[in-house]
């Protein structure tokens, strides 16, 4: 299970015919010999044929590890054989994604969460080896999740919000028989963090912004509650790990620094001191179940690495021939005698590998498709640029291998969710079919976004749609200034925050992008900040703090929300959106899409019945995205898109 620090920055999260005609080709540069290169090209349903994986928890006998992939087209829980050999499906849902979480510590039960239709609803299940099911949440309108196993393996932890629609309690579980108690009433709205193993401490935290957090910890023994972090200020504090003798709490923290380092707090004599810091932000870090090991996850100039370090020495521990690309999702076998991760270079999906401490790895996984071949694809780079006030932004820049100086190429600025999120290196089936249909895509990370030092990340607070939109706007002379991106033809596509920024991109600065993709974007902050699901209650003064209260900043909220701006949008605009989003509601689609039409421009309206925030079902992806190179090619481009069945 994935420490909590790292599961909160990770949040803060989308073949068999070949397409027609090949494109265009490109001079690469090898040592001193040029070649040219024609890519084949594809079409976006080849790209979801690709399959994705992530998790990776150890069966009790190590020869299985169980992992979540869409395999079957809807996300299912699956056991992949450490010995080699195809997934195996664990749960055959049609309908609502399934995403498991772990193997039972003794046998092969497995727990799994699952909402309905993307609601974010989500109820914690568990399976046992026959394939019968039991919901250990049961109930309406509650949303629950996973929270690890005591130390003993006896029980296991659930939060759920049953009691109080606003705060989330925490209940014990036991292995046999299920038995349900009340392990820790969350009256004060905190946000749960780990428990020890011993069960006597809970990390708690409190948000004041989203840059400024405390972390309590809570002695079931004494009853007594302790705020570990008092600081004047701005800090951002959160818990990793309780060390397996729980004596000190692992936790991180950008006290003192524009980035987050590793701490160990020692709870009886209340001393700190910092055990790992890089000049990058520190996510957070988990021990292994045997306790010789901590995993650290360092977010590393736009990529979440993973690293192993010696739990007694904090010293890094070397593994020979890794694979190339980005090393994540550590999982280490309960002996300490192996581990499980995943690995990919930004170009194509991430692949899932086991190994032990001295051999080498295997991959376990295929998910890359066959008819796709690996040299048709583009390893991203990263990226800078100075901003129209001077300020370094950076961004993820993808270059399609048919773009070049005497044959320039379209442009896509895509701007991620948030707001404070990150656009990474990694696999994307979107950006990739893009790239590989000829589009340059630069990912950027506009002022605000995370991993770049607190004060960058400060830096749109209360300025949003303004001071983070003039990056995405600036971002257009650097594509230009690289001589292979046709500066007339540059678009803009981002999904939630990201869609707000489309919308905000077209109606507060109507002339600077051609075309603009909007997934799921916010046209109205007044009511998007009023209709907070009531589960984000920790989180939701943080959001204000940095957004701005509907109740006493709704003058600017106004000013910045593109419905009310919408007779401005002069660009050609499509959306797409679930009916089931609980975060940004289907009405923030419907009506920007009758404001734009109003003003005689093209406008196309996706919408999904069966999805919520984010399509995780393949035949809605493939749908979705296919619709967004068709939009692209004749809006952008310039041309009818190339069937991919010629």
């Amino acid at each position: 299970m994935l420490s909590y620090a790292y599961r909160r920055a990770a949040v803060l999260p989308f073949l068999a015919l070949a397409a027609c005609a090949p494109g265009g080709s490109t001079r690469e540069s090898q040592g001193s010999v040029d070649r040219v290169f024609t890519p084949q090209q594809y079409s976006v349903e080849d790209f979801y044929k690709n399959t994705r994986f992530f998790g990776a928890s150890w069966s009790p006998d190590r020869q299985k590890l169980l992992v979540s992939s869409n395999l079957s087209g809807i996300w299912n829980a699956y056991s992949v054989p450490v010995g080699g050999g195809d997934p195996q499906p664990l749960t055959q849902s049609t309908g609502n994604s399934i995403f498991a979480q772990s193997y039972f510590p003794g046998d092969e039960r497995i727990i799994y969460t699952s909402d309905e239709g993307g609601n974010e609803l989500t109820h914690v299940y568990v399976r046992d080896p026959e394939g019968t099911t039991k919901d250990l949440t049961p109930g309406t309108k509650l949303k629950a999740s996973f929270h690890g196993w005591a130390g003993d393996d006896k029980s296991f932890f659930v939060s759920t919000n049953e009691r109080d629609a606003r705060f989330f309690d925490l209940y014990e579980i036991t292995t046999d028989g299920y038995a349900r108690t009340l392990f820790y009433k969350n009256t004060d709205g905190f946000e749960i963090g780990p428990v020890s193993r011993d069960k006597r401490y809970i990390a708690l935290v409190r948000p004041r912004t989203t840059s400024d957090a405390d972390i309590f910890v809570h002695d079931r023994t004494t009853n007594t509650t302790k705020n570990i972090t008092e600081h004047t200020g701005t800090v951002n504090n959160s818990p990793a790990d309780f060390s397996p003798d729980g004596s000190k709490l692992l936790f991180v923290s950008d006290s003192g620094s524009e980035f987050a380092a590793l701490r160990s707090y020692d709870i009886a004599a209340g001393a700190k001191s910092t055990v790992y810091a890089q000049p990058w932000d520190v996510l957070g870090a988990e021990y292994s179940k045997g306790g010789k090991y901590l995993t650290v996850y360092v977010n590393e100039d736009s990529r979440f690495v993973a690293r192993v370090l010696d739990a007694a020495t904090f010293s890094v521990v070397t593994l020979s021939d890794m694979p190339t690309g980005l090393v994540r999702g550590v999982s280490i076998s309960p002996d300490d005698a192996s581990l499980a991760f995943y690995a990919s270079d930004g170009s194509v999906p991430d692949e899932l590998y086991v190994r032990s401490f001295s051999s080498a790895p295997t991959r376990l996984t295929n998910a890359l498709h066959a008819a796709i071949r690996r040299e048709d694809l583009v390893v991203p780079t990263v990226v800078r640029f100075k901003s129209y006030d001077g300020v370094e932004v950076s961004g993820v820049l993808y270059r399609p291998h048919q773009a070049s100086p005497d044959a320039k190429a379209p442009a896509i600025v895509k701007v991620h969710g948030g707001p404070g999120g990150q656009a990474q290196v990694g696999y994307n089936a979107l950006t990739q079919a893009l790239v590989n249909r000829g589009y340059v895509v630069f990912d950027i990370n506009n002022r605000g976004s995370s991993g770049y030092g607190k004060t960058f990340y400060a830096m749109d607070d209360r300025k949003h749609g303004e001071a983070d939109l003039g990056d995405v706007v600036a971002s257009k002379a650097m594509l230009a200034q690289t001589g292979y991106v046709d500066s007339t033809k540059i678009g803009i596509l981002g999904g939630s925050y990201g869609g707000y920024m489309v919308l905000a991109a077209l109606t507060l600065q109507p002339e600077a992008f051609k075309v603009g993709v909007d997934l799921f974007g916010i046209s109205n902050w007044m009511r998007t900040l009023n209709s907070i699901p009531p589960w984000w209650a920790s989180f939701k003064e943080a959001l204000y703090a940095e957004m701005g209260d509907p109740k006493t900043d709704s003058a600017r909220l106004h000013r910045i929300s593109p419905l009310f701006n919408a007779d401005k949008i002069k660009a050609p605009l499509l959306v797409l959106q679930g009916a089931n989003d609980p975060r940004v509601l289907k009405v923030e689609s419907d009506e920007i899409v009758a404001a734009a039409k109003k003003n005689g421009v093209p406008v196309e309206y996706i919408v999904f019945e069966d999805e919520g925030h984010g399509f995780v079902k393949k035949e809605n992806e493939i749908e979705g995205y296919t619709a967004v190179l068709a939009f692209l090619d004749k809006h952008l481009k310039g041309e009818a898109t190339v069937s991919a069945n010629p």
